[in-house]
């Protein structure tokens, strides 16, 4: 058997909320890793929401998800996945704990992630529950299985910390990537272990930042075009190979499941951060949190509600 780990982020470029870096694992036969796993489980998945007869939606989350549909595609997608884990969280805290446990503790220490605990998650509990029955099926009649769903949330503070100390955004971003493929690597036994990453920022090399963040591995290069860099590491009967590849999460299903978990954790907390701002009476237009709009929404808070006590280095990201 081997386990095939996808990687995908969201909210990189914004300047208020969290990024958000995630991975699904799958088991599966060798001889189906380069295969078509939409092709393969199309009694259970689609890519689009036409024609999907109760199958579940996974796809890159920028066609998954808009603002005008809300974030219903990817939570009832989301929740079926973890239906298969066996875990079924109820609120936002119990998302968390169950993706992102190491990122708890911090969140609470935010004025508008304070009652996480009452942010009912909104799927369809009857709907969501045949979903993830049917696609468990598929993968369990096709000798597959989902292992792992798991998240790195870079809270703002946590993210200023972490990159002002390695005064690189990106190097940020690879930092969650490769703690995401250690859980891969240190819950893998001897199976042959793939995992998939989309390609970061446009870069082709990735060498010494595997290097620094595997030093006991021993790296070899494989590859390094402009579609795709890959390289493997072993040390002793551990072994895996990781590819970072143009597009990833448009051609490989476990960097679009990634996608969409790392999107709707994001939303969740955008809207936390919307609601806590609201609550104070204020007309404000609610945020995704980008760049420009972001800066919109920073200076209404501060013109509308100069009496809020606001921790700048919490609320807005350096860079």
């Amino acid at each position: 058997m081997a386990i095939l780990v996808g990687i995908d982020e969201a909210g990189f470029g914004p300047i208020l909320g969290p990024l958000v870096v995630s991975s699904s694992t799958f088991s599966l036969p060798a001889e189906l890793l380069r295969a078509d796993m939409w092709q393969i489980l199309r009694k259970s998945v689609g890519k689009t929401r036409r024609h999907l007869a109760g199958r579940l939606v996974i796809a890159d989350s920028k066609k998954a998800y808009s603002r005008s549909r809300g974030i219903g595609t990817l939570e009832r997608t989301i929740l079926a996945s973890l239906r298969c884990l066996g875990a079924e969280p109820a609120t936002l805290n119990e998302l968390l704990m169950l993706l992102c446990p190491t990122c708890f503790e911090r969140l609470r220490e935010y004025p508008w992630y304070e009652s996480m605990d009452e942010h009912l998650l909104d799927a369809d509990a009857a709907d969501g529950k045949i979903a993830a029955s049917v696609f468990a099926d598929d993968l369990s009649g096709n000798s597959m299985k989902l292992v792992d769903l798991s998240s790195y949330c870079f809270d703002v503070a946590h993210y200023n910390r972490m990159v002002s100390s390695v005064k690189n955004k990106a190097n940020v971003l690879f930092t969650a990537t490769a703690t995401l493929i250690k859980r891969a690597l240190n819950n893998s036994s001897d199976d042959d272990l793939q995992v998939m990453v989309d390609r970061q920022g446009g870069r082709v090399h990735y060498r010494e930042s595997l290097q620094r963040m595997f030093a006991d591995m021993h790296l070899t290069i494989l590859q390094e075009t402009p579609a795709v860099s890959s390289y493997q590491l072993t040390a002793g009967a551990k072994r895996m190979r990781v590819h970072f590849a143009v597009g990833a999460d448009e051609r490989f299903l476990p960097v679009s499941l990634a996608s969409m978990l790392s999107k709707y954790l994001r939303e969740l907390l955008i809207a936390s951060i919307n609601r806590y701002f609201a609550a104070f009476g204020a007309n404000l237009k609610p945020t995704a949190g980008y760049w420009k709009d972001g800066w919109r929404f920073i200076k209404e808070v501060r013109e509308h509600l100069p009496h809020v006590s606001i921790d700048d280095n919490r609320f807005i990201r350096c860079r």
